[in-house]
């Protein structure tokens, strides 16, 4: 009953099938070759024509099939696999039509009744499949909107309105802490909530946190927090500033906040006077300061944060940030930080099991100086804002991963009382749980991540993007005279103009012009995307952009 069509142009298969019997479920392409003795790069060329193809007649949940002889495709499954410009590089090749790679595995002739293995070189003649794969190609979603866009938030008893910074724009009020949520995030949430009410009384505060704080900065610097614009004409009465959160700027008590030293913020400009928190802290010394504050009860904050940050594995532009605080008598703060890190380490534990069957290690290392057991933006920043008595940290191959830190203040409430302030990274903790290796997984729009993710569960992540290609590209440029290089700066704009595609940045070197002194910078940026396709030519216009960006932004001349 099958309707069998002969001499089909694979690159123009449109043109073989009328509009209403275009949407394929799968299409087959088993061993694809140009004839006789083509090279690698006629290849590729063949199968760029032939992904095209198939995204005009494809369902949009469809799936392409293509078989290939051991060591063509050029992917880690290939074994032995061959160098990457001898491939055929079919993951690359098939990401510029609009396809990831989902799944590979053996092709097994055998196992298909009456398929016959024939035209080596063009002959009626078998050639060696053992070792073949099968390569599963599945659609992308198309690349996350980068169009300016505006945000509401309350700030005080006034709605308003602003302009949300362009590496953000995807990523504000996604709703992932949400009550209807299914969220690895929420899941998170609610169970180490749900562990610590058993072990402590609790008081749950999560929404009607405002997204924007108000004020000078004490100890963060100031280039590492998102100034934002208020839409004209929405300035905040200073009666509404009066119900912002007590210390919006961070610190108010000398011994809760270290001033930072003057000379890291001469020449730093403060452009808006508002700023998208960088932290909860304020919020829970509001909570603190209006007076119900029982010692012994737990009080947990949860909400996003946003901090300019470089770009490495681990650090995040914006995360959920979870912040326990409670009260204790002087003298039993040790014990009652030992039984609330022993808290959170059991429900980890019960949650890691339930995923994967196995036990992380959760530890509590004293802070003995001032940097963290792994170097990130996020302890760094920690350490900006108060002294950090503790590091929560999870201990991983090949090293220590900062989860959370931990901070004491006396003398906020009652000289009697010390108040503890534990602060933990839920993205971070979503990721160790389910096995993301890639925090920029958590904010896709591909359903097929929360397709994963039963209401309520935890369980191991399957990626749905498998090998995604990845694309170097340097840039070097003069810094101007006499100024210090803002490499925060740098690294952000990397993200803005990339959407967040570039995963590593990495000084090649640094030259300075003998006589003129001029110094000159080179970087390497590595552009691969986790969770869509990302084509050789996209990475290349993105390079040319965020060149542009620098030039204009930063005030380098480019090499």
């Amino acid at each position: 009953g099958a309707e069998v069509v002969f001499s089909v142009d694979c690159t123009k298969l449109k043109d073989y099938f009328s509009p209403e019997k275009r949407d394929f479920d799968c299409i087959y392409f088993n061993f694809p070759h140009c004839g006789r003795k083509a090279g690698v790069v006629k290849n590729r060329e063949l199968l760029a024509h032939f992904f095209h193809g198939c995204a005009e007649v494809l369902a949009e949940e469809g799936e392409v099939h293509v078989a290939l002889c051991n060591g063509q495709g050029g992917t880690p499954a290939d074994q032995p696999r061959r160098e990457w410009h001898n491939s055929w590089q079919i993951v690359a090749v098939a990401a510029g039509a609009g396809f990831v790679l989902s799944n590979v595995h053996p092709f097994n002739a055998e196992t298909i009744h009456g398929y016959q293995c024939t035209g080596y070189r063009s002959q009626d003649k078998s050639f060696c499949v053992e070792g073949a794969l099968n390569h599963v190609f599945t659609r992308s979603t198309p690349p996350p909107c980068s169009k300016p866009r505006s945000c509401e938030t309350q700030l005080g008893s006034q709605k308003v309105s602003f302009r949300v910074p362009q590496v953000l724009v995807d990523k504000i009020n996604r709703g992932f802490l949400e009550p209807d949520s299914n969220h690895p995030v929420w899941t998170v949430k609610e169970k180490l909530t749900a562990g610590l009410s058993q072990a402590f009384p609790l008081q749950s505060s999560d929404s009607c946190l405002p997204l924007l704080q108000q004020g000078h900065l004490h100890g963060a610097c100031h280039s590492s927090v998102f100034w934002v614009t208020l839409s004209p004409g929405e300035t905040p009465s200073t009666e509404d500033m009066s119900h912002r959160p007590a210390n919006a700027a961070l610190s108010s008590h000398d011994e809760f906040c270290q001033d930072t030293d003057k000379s890291e913020h001469e020449g730093c400009h403060i452009p808006e006077q508002f700023y998208l928190r960088p932290s909860l802290l304020p919020h829970a010394q509001a909570i603190i300061q209006e007076g119900d504050f029982p010692p012994g009860t737990l009080h947990v904050l949860s909400g996003p944060v946003f901090r300019k940050c470089r770009v490495t594995p681990h650090s995040m532009p914006v995360f959920h940030e979870m912040l326990i605080v409670f009260a204790v008598n002087r003298g039993t703060e040790d014990s009652c930080i030992q039984m609330l890190v022993n808290t959170i380490q059991t429900t980890i534990h019960s949650l890691h099991q339930a995923a994967s069957g196995t036990k992380p290690n959760l530890t509590l290392q004293e802070a003995m100086t001032s940097e963290p057991p792994e170097p990130s933006d996020f302890a760094a920043f920690e350490s900006q804002l108060s002294k950090i008595q503790y590091f929560i940290c999870m201990e991983t191959d090949p090293a220590d991963c900062t989860l959370g830190v931990l901070r004491t203040s006396r003398g906020l409430t009652s000289s009697e009382l010390v108040v503890v302030f534990a602060s933990l990274n839920l993205d971070l903790l979503a990721m160790l749980l389910c096995g993301i290796p890639d925090w920029r997984m958590l904010w896709t729009r591909d359903t097929r991540f929360l397709r994963q993710f039963p209401r309520g569960e935890l369980r191991l992540f399957k990626s749905f993007s498998l090998y995604p290609p990845s694309y170097v590209h340097d840039v070097s440029f003069w810094v101007p005279d006499g100024e210090q290089f803002d490499e925060v700066a740098f690294h952000t704009l990397a993200r803005r103009v990339s959407g967040e595609t570039v995963v590593s940045i990495q000084l090649r070197d640094s030259f300075q012009q003998p006589g003129t002194g001029r110094r000159s910078l080179c970087y390497r940026l590595t552009f691969q995307s986790c969770d869509r396709a990302l084509s050789c030519r996209e990475a290349a216009e993105m390079q040319l952009r965020f060149r542009e960006q620098i030039r204009q932004h930063l005030g380098v001349t480019l090499r």
